[in-house]
């Protein structure tokens, strides 16, 4: 069999997109070069990878499915040759490709990308963000070399490496008087119209938060972004909960205060998801020695709401 590494990269983006177009504009090459290589590896194989079907775009077929998962695998285990190989000459370099949840990224990246480039400028990184289901698909597709996300949805084939506890808070809006409490109860909150981050997994966890007590929120709002969900509560449609505080978030200055919940219990811990039983190069760990520094050093204390004690 003859096939290149940048053949099986346009194969993998097509299968991963389920599109020949949509691959072609991600890799920014022609769709006939995609199409190209997915001929020839079919040819090279001699079984068909895709179904193909007009305006519908392609679909793997079993053995394609197959094919993809072996691909996907090979081509982050090149990655990681990669890395290594360019680390070899003393300083870490190549690439790092992470994934965060992405209600959390623009609170918690930051100060992490700042001491990377200060203490690593041969590294670069790759940042993708999305739901904690479509992180950790991430990490398992072998699009990512470790995502940022909350230990209770990691599962048994990959590691944690906690960083913070992360306790849920109520973002209120300063019109409603409950907004200058020094915390406040669920009980409190099911009284109260609800703006709900409507994402995977993120629902069902604030919606247990309510019903293990026996109380059911009144949600008055749903959205998928939760610099909406913060607009909303700024406009006194609602309250919101989340667990990371907002990049912008000011007491004094911003339209809503964030309240401590003092009856939260089983407090989530946000931390740093990889692949169990893998070898990682040398950049990504690196990688995560500066995030657990930054965490020793008490760097991510400003990243959440804690708990009244």
């Amino acid at each position: 069999m003859n096939f290149t590494l940048k053949q099986l990269r346009y194969v993998e983006a097509a299968g991963r997109l389920g599109s020949i177009a949509k691959a072609a504009v991600e890799i920014s090459i022609s769709q006939s070069s995609i199409t190209a290589s997915i001929d020839a590896l079919e040819a090279s194989l001699d079984y068909a990878l895709f179904v193909r079907t007009p305006a519908k775009g392609i679909t793997p077929t079993s053995a394609g499915r197959e094919a993809l998962q072996l691909i996907r695998t090979y081509l982050n285990q090149t990655q990681q040759f990669q890395s290594e190989l360019q680390s070899q000459g003393g300083d870490e370099a190549g690439l790092v490709r992470i994934a965060c949840y992405a209600t959390a990224a623009p609170t918690f990246l930051p100060p992490i990308l700042k001491s990377i480039t200060e203490n690593f400028p041969g590294i670069s990184v790759k940042v993708m963000e999305g739901n904690m289901m479509a992180v950790l698909d991430y990490l398992n597709n072998g699009e990512v070399d470790l995502v940022f996300t909350y230990d209770r949805h990691v599962p048994p084939a990959q590691d944690f490496e906690p960083l913070f506890p992360a306790p849920p808070y109520a973002l209120i809006s300063k019109s409603d008087p409950a907004s200058q409490q020094p915390s406040i109860t669920f009980g409190q909150l099911s009284k109260k119209p609800m703006i709900m981050l409507e994402l995977p997994y993120t629902r069902d966890y604030f919606l247990g938060l309510f019903r293990t007590r026996g109380l059911e929120p009144d949600v008055a709002h749903s959205t998928r972004s939760s610099e909406i969900a913060q607009a909303l509560v700024d406009g006194n449609f609602g309250y919101t909960i989340l667990n990371i505080r907002p990049r912008s978030y000011s007491a004094k200055d911003s339209g809503f205060s964030a309240v401590p919940i003092s009856d939260s219990s089983n407090v989530p811990v946000f931390g740093i998801a990889t692949l169990s039983n893998l070898r990682q190069p040398k950049n990504v760990r690196s990688f995560i020695k500066i995030c657990t520094q930054l965490r020793d050093d008490g760097l991510f204390d400003n990243c959440i709401v804690p708990a009244p004690s």
